[in-house]
């Protein structure tokens, strides 16, 4: 009675302007129509997923604008376009908790939809994973070589809060949020299929976590460990504690 009086209205509602501009019958047409989802959850799984897709798309096309603005120091313009990357990601993590109301036996169901496809072949997130690479060569010409420094000299020995040191951090934001993302699916993965299972082209499901393991500016996090060990060696690596002083 109810999927007879709503499922056309949801599918194919009345295009107005709004619609219209949003090419929305185009948008709702690009899931699995309602009345062949192979369960409840697959419209779900679906929609997150081509969300995803969507908001991987407007952090590529907004990353090409800041490696521009980079390339020309325009460091304010950059570092407002960084910070919208920044948010589209902690979208992007925070909608994977969706995808956990799904018990792992619907999501068996929906994966038999799936061929032998992974999020790994997703092209959004196979884009994005090819453009650290610019965004460190820029970064590194325009902020760091033209001014004659180095990464330990903005974070160090000539630390100011430069233009070069807050590039350097939104740089290192846009990492640490990748990595949680691909981290939190991971999590979503061993929950709903198991990490020691196989995946859908016959490989342990485990290997996922190598590309967890990775940064994109390497440099950029060495330099903490480096400065650390390097002011630990001024004072002793291990101190006496405090703990009798304030005791006393």
């Amino acid at each position: 009675m109810y999927r007879e009086k709503y499922y056309r209205m949801i599918e194919k509602p009345e295009m107005l302007d709004y619609g219209v501009y949003l090419k929305c019958d185009k948008l709702l047409g690009c899931q699995t129509d309602l009345d062949d989802l192979c369960n409840g959850e697959e419209l779900q799984f679906q929609i997150v997923h081509q969300v995803e897709e969507l908001w991987m798309k407007l952090m590529g096309y907004t990353l090409v604008d800041i490696l521009e603005y980079m390339k020309e120091g325009k460091t304010n313009r950059s570092l407002t376009l960084f910070n919208r990357c920044h948010q589209i990601m902690h979208l992007m993590i925070n909608q994977l908790a969706l995808l956990e109301s799904m018990s792992p036996k619907d999501y068996q169901t929906v994966r038999l939809q799936l061929g032998n496809g992974s999020g790994q072949e997703s092209p959004g997130f196979r884009t994005l994973l090819k453009m650290p690479s610019d965004l460190w060569n820029v970064f590194k010409k325009t902020y760091l070589d033209d001014n004659e420094l180095t990464v330990e000299a903005i974070y160090d020995s000539e630390y100011d809060h430069s233009d070069a040191y807050m590039i350097a951090e939104a740089l290192i934001e846009f990492d640490e949020l990748f990595q949680k993302f691909r981290w939190h699916h991971l999590f979503l993965i061993k929950r709903s299929i198991g990490i020691a299972s196989k995946s859908l082209k016959g490989r342990s499901v485990d290997l996922l976590q190598n590309g967890t393991k990775q940064s994109f500016f390497p440099e950029l996090w060495q330099v903490r460990s480096d400065m650390t060990d390097r002011w630990g060696g001024s004072y002793g690596t291990v101190r006496d504690t405090i703990h009798d002083k304030k005791s006393a």
